[in-house]
This record gives structure tokens, C-alpha cells and sequence, in this order.
């Protein structure tokens, strides 16, 4: 079994590596500044924050590396390549994203209400910013303790086209200069991008970069028909890809209690390192899957890493 580094020079290793990847979700190919102004970083440790939650939603505390199992390619990590295991109760830093595209006219009241049981639910050590998305991406609020939504937020209408992807771009940069080692982008949108100059890749991969978890709501749930079933899956997918969470139901107690539960995983979330199995590095994605011990408990990370290029 594996343990805490103890030794001086183990922890300051350990707080190196911390300040270095812990905010790294994907140790892969992470764009230049050349390349939409994004940090090019190469390692050689994959980096897991993971969420354990009970079937009720509550997060676990307590838990130790030998309850957990990783697999990466569908071949099982050895303890012996885990490099570090650590339990972080620190604060975190939050891009609420409110979509004011036009197709969310009859919803934007409830999104504006949805971002604010979100702040409302906050710690004071904790921080958000609010971005709104239409045609273009434009800041509403800047980074802040405030449990207050920004005036100008009450004078936004819905309008224009749906530029999401490039949104979740915009927030990843964003909260890359932040130190905080939690991160998070909340969507509050209909799900279906029809602007954006990134691909939903590019959005999942940049998000990835930064160690950012995506917690999509879906604003378009009250509507039946294909189109809220296209904007669940793309929603879906940003949420499992980044080891977030969907959540399908935008107002009421639903709403209340996934917020409640989201902020409070944000600060309590155990964070892996491990050498890669396949150490090539050809910049191809390895698939990940993490198991626990006990069968009664629910696990989320992210399904996969980029290996490192070059």
C-alpha cells in the first residue's frame, strides 16, 4: 500500500507536483499560446481528481488508496506506479456559464435563478465568475466571494446564435490563471451549439487541460422531442468526459439539492497521481475506469487522458 509522503524532501516533492499538475487533469497535448492562448504542458504523471459519492448523492469521506482501482486501457495500475494519494477539503474557483441565446427566451428566468442558487451555495473561500453566451462570450461578473449576481445579468435578453463551445473555451482560460486546485465550469443551457468557432472536442479538451469538472444543467428538460434529447447528450457527454455531473431537471428541490451537493464534492475530492502504463508518447488518448471497493458507493473521473507528444 501506498501512503503519504512524510520525509522534508517528499513534501516538498509532493507541493511541487501539487502547485504543478494537481490543476491538470490531462498530463496530454495542451495547445501553445500560439494555439488560442492556451499553456503547452507535458508530463509524464496522469493526474485524477475524483468524486465518491453514496447512492443518495452525499460525498464520502475517508476513503484510502487501497479502496481504489485504477485502470487505464483496460489493464489495472499497479500501487506501485501511484506516485502520490491525497484528499483536498480546499477551496475552489467556478465559471457559471448562462446561455442568453435565443432559444432560451422562455428560460432565461429560470437560468438566472439557477446560477443564483449556485453562489448561494458557495463557502466564503470559494470564488465564481459568471459569463453569459449568445452570438459572442462576455463577462458578467469577475472572479469573487459575491453570493450576489451582477445587475447587469437582469438586463440580459435572450438573443442571437449559441456559441457553447467556445464558451467553455473562454471559462478554461479563465480559470487556468486561478491557483485555487478545484475548479469547475457550470452550464446553464439548452445543450445545442450552433456559433462556436471550437469544436466540442476542443471545449472537452481544454477543459481537461485545466482540471476543470463541467457540471451541465439542462435548460431545455421541460421541452419533450429530439431536440432536448440532442441537447441531453452533448450535455451528458461535457459531464462525463470531464468527471462533472448532469443534471436533467432545472428547477425545483432538484436544483436546490444538486447545487448543494456539487459545492460541496468541489471541496472534498481525492486526487491521484500515477505513471502512465503506456509511456509512449504519441499523443493519443488512453481510456480511464476507476473502481471501488465497495459496491454501494458511485465514482467519477474523467474517461480519459491525452498522452503527452514528442
Amino acid at each position: 500500500m501506498v501512503e503519504k509522503l512524510k520525509p522534508r524532501s517528499h513534501r516538498a516533492l509532493t507541493y511541487f507536483l501539487a502547485i504543478l499538475l494537481a490543476g491538470l487533469a490531462c498530463p496530454g497535448l495542451i495547445r501553445s499560446q500560439q494555439d488560442d492562448d492556451v499553456v503547452r504542458v507535458n508530463t509524464d504523471l496522469v493526474v485524477l481528481n475524483i468524486t465518491v459519492t453514496d447512492k443518495a448523492g452525499q460525498y464520502v469521506p475517508g476513503l484510502r488508496l487501497s479502496d481504489f482501482t485504477i485502470f487505464e486501457d483496460g489493464k489495472e495500475v499497479s500501487t506501485q506506479l501511484v506516485s502520490s494519494f491525497s484528499v483536498h477539503e480546499s477551496p475552489f474557483a467556478s465559471v457559471v456559464l448562462l446561455d442568453t441565446s435565443g432559444s432560451m427566451e422562455s428560460r432565461l428566468s429560470l437560468a438566472r435563478s439557477a446560477a443564483i442558487r449556485f453562489l448561494d451555495r458557495l463557502r466564503e473561500e470559494d470564488v465564481a465568475a459568471v459569463y453569459k453566451f449568445d452570438s459572442k462570450v462576455e463577462q458578467v461578473q469577475e472572479f469573487s466571494t459575491s453570493r450576489d449576481l451582477a445587475p447587469m445579468a437582469y438586463g440580459v435578453r435572450a438573443k442571437g446564435m449559441t456559441t457553447l463551445n467556445d464558451a467553455i473555451v473562454d471559462a478554461a482560460k479563465a480559470l487556468s490563471t486561478r491557483p485555487e486546485k478545484r475548479k469547475a465550469i457550470i452550464i446553464l443551457s439548452d445543450g445545442m451549439d450552433t456559433y462556436s468557432k471550437a469544436s466540442s472536442e476542443k471545449a472537452v479538451e481544454s477543459a481537461l487541460a485545466i482540471g476543470a469538472s463541467i457540471y451541465a444543467v439542462d435548460m431545455s428538460a421541460e421541452g419533450p422531442g429530439v431536440h432536448s434529447q440532442r441537447s441531453a447528450a452533448v450535455l451528458k457527454s461535457f459531464a462525463e468526459k470531464s468527471g462533472g455531473r448532469f443534471v436533467a431537471t432545472p428547477g425545483g428541490p432538484a436544483l436546490r439539492d444538486a447545487f448543494a451537493s456539487i459545492a460541496e464534492e468541489l471541496g472534498h475530492q481525492y486526487t491521484i497521481a500515477y505513471r502512465p502504463l503506456n509511456p509512449v508518447r504519441d499523443g493519443k488518448w488512453r481510456k480511464l475506469d476507476v473502481k471501488i471497493s465497495r459496491s454501494d458507493l458511485v465514482v467519477r473521473t474523467r474517461k480519459a487522458y491525452r498522452a503527452p507528444k514528442g
